[in-house]
C-alpha cells in the first residue's frame, strides 16, 4: 500500500476487561449436553397420538420448521413408552401448555404415569387424535417423516387443524424445573 492509499479495513481488538471468561472445555458427552441444555429455557408441549390406546409425552424439543407447508418437528426417544405408537401413527397432536399446567406437564413427563386418567381432561379431536383441554394452543398434524437421530427420532409433521386461542401465558422449562415467564 502506498502512503496515498488509505486502509479502510478495521481491526477489532477485544476489550479483555469485558470479554467473557471461558472455562476449560470438557469432552462432549451425554452429561455435557444435558448440562448445557439445562441452561436453555424452552417452551413446554405435550405430544399425543392414538393407537390401541392414547399415548403422550412432554416435549421441549418442539420447533416450527416451515410456514408453507406448515411443518413442525420434535424429538422422541426410541426407548419412550410412547414411541411404538408414535412410530406408527399417521397423525399426532401438539399442545402448547400454559403456566397453569405444570402438573399436567409433570404427569406427561413421568414414566409409568396414567397420563390419560381422571385428572387429565381430553377428548378425541380431528383424525382421532387425543386433544387436551385448557391448553394455550393445539395442532393436529399428519406425520410426514421420522428421521433417525442417535437414540431419538426427529418427527416432522404437517399441521392439518388446530386452535391458537387458549388463554394464559406459556409454561417454560429451565434448569430442570417448570417455570413461568416473568415481566
Amino acid at each position: 500500500m502506498t502512503p496515498s492509499q488509505k486502509d479502510n479495513s478495521m481491526t477489532v481488538t477485544p476489550d479483555l476487561r469485558t470479554a467473557p471468561t471461558i472455562g476449560a472445555p470438557r469432552q462432549a458427552s451425554p452429561d455435557l449436553l444435558r448440562s448445557v441444555f439445562r441452561r436453555h429455557a424452552a417452551g413446554v408441549a405435550v405430544i399425543t397420538a392414538h393407537g390401541e390406546r392414547p399415548v403422550g409425552f412432554t416435549a421441549t424439543s418442539l420447533n416450527s420448521v416451515a410456514a408453507e407447508p406448515p411443518l413442525i418437528s420434535f424429538g422422541v426417544g426410541t426407548s419412550s413408552s410412547s414411541w411404538p405408537v408414535v412410530a406408527e401413527a399417521e397423525h399426532i397432536g401438539v399442545h402448547i401448555l400454559g403456566e397453569h399446567q405444570q402438573e399436567l406437564a409433570a404427569t406427561f413427563a413421568r414414566s409409568g404415569a396414567d397420563r390419560f386418567g381422571g385428572a387429565t381432561r381430553w377428548s378425541l379431536g380431528p383424525e382421532g387424535v387425543p386433544v387436551l383441554d385448557g391448553v394455550l394452543a393445539w395442532l393436529v398434524c399428519r406425520v410426514v417423516a421420522r428421521v433417525p437421530a442417535g437414540d431419538h427420532r426427529i418427527v416432522i409433521a404437517q399441521a392439518v387443524a388446530g386452535d391458537p386461542d387458549g388463554a394464559g401465558r406459556p409454561l417454560l422449562y429451565h434448569h430442570g424445573r417448570f417455570n413461568a415467564l416473568r415481566d
